[in-house]
């Protein structure tokens, strides 16, 4: 294999990390972490027409900090790198769970689309410089997940948002 296809297979291993920064940013509700996923100018476009990526992430962590819960999973990823740039497709499953109200049960989204990502390679680092989404489908019902009773009371750690989620001391070597 020559060195432009292992820079090739690098680059890739390295947007792969970006896409999947972004997720832990989304569902951990860090800000910060989030931000690491995106160019300092970059645009995004979830569907009401681009924003520039600070007014976008504070729409989201006002939104996803709302509900009780996220997992965004991303699963195929067609990406082709030109030098510093790249066009990526990725495809995404989302699961939100909304606070219900009152004696209203909770709400469980899933959501299923796609993230159209142009990256760039700044300074060694790549970085979403563009993306827009497609929903492919949305479903929503009443949430039937359950963390307490039977097996899930001997499960003693939860996901959390940042930064009392158990993977923030684990990143930082404390556990």
């Amino acid at each position: 294999m020559d060195d432009n296809a292992l820079q090739k297979v690098a680059d890739r291993v390295a947007i792969e990390e970006v896409l999947t920064r972004y997720c832990r940013g989304i569902d951990r509700c860090d800000p910060d972490e989030l931000a690491r996923a995106f160019a300092h100018d970059a645009q995004i476009d979830y569907g009401n027409g681009p924003k520039p990526v600070g007014e976008t992430i504070e729409g989201l962590m006002a939104g996803l900090g709302a509900m009780r819960l996220t997992q965004h999973n991303i699963g195929n990823v067609m990406c082709e790198v030109e030098g510093n740039e790249a066009r990526a497709e990725t495809y995404c499953v989302a699961l939100h769970i909304l606070p219900g109200g009152g004696e209203e049960p909770d709400t469980e989204l899933v959501v299923g689309g796609r993230y159209l990502d142009r990256l760039v390679k700044r300074d060694g680092d790549w970085r979403i410089a563009n993306r827009i989404y497609i929903m492919d489908w949305n479903r929503q019902q009443a949430a039937t997940m359950q963390d307490r009773g039977g097996l899930f009371d001997t499960l003693g750690r939860r996901g959390a948002r940042a930064p009392a989620d158990p993977s923030y001391a684990w990143w930082a070597g404390e556990s």
